[in-house]
């Protein structure tokens, strides 16, 4: 299985975080159902406390784009991220490249 993984950006002030992460909640609903989708995971910057990263992990950019976008699950995620698509700065599709591995603490409790 090819993997893709995208990459969204957020810029989101404070006020309106626990707003963005209730909806973000709302909408990994759609991508847990979604069969494109291998997992996801929202990251909220502790340096930069205004900045957010989604990371979703797609079988494929084509699964992404022409099964989950074109799929039935796609309009419930979009209607609940909707009202923070204007605050996206970056969203980007990756490959998986062949480095990667455990660190020393993976498996520790």
């Amino acid at each position: 299985m090819t993997t893709t993984v995208e990459y969204i950006r957020y810029r989101i002030a404070s006020q309106d975080q626990q707003a963005f992460e209730d909806a973000y909640a709302r909408a990994a609903e759609a991508l847990a159902a979604s069969p494109e989708c291998i997992d996801y995971e929202l990251a909220h910057n502790t340096d930069d406390s205004e900045r957010y990263i989604l990371r979703i992990r797609w079988t494929s950019v084509n699964a992404h784009l022409n099964g989950f976008r074109k799929g039935e699950h796609f309009p419930a995620f979009f209607s609940a991220i909707r009202p923070y698509v204007t605050n996206i700065e970056e969203m980007q599709h990756y490959s998986v490249t062949g480095v990667v591995g455990p660190g020393k603490a993976a498996g520790q409790s």
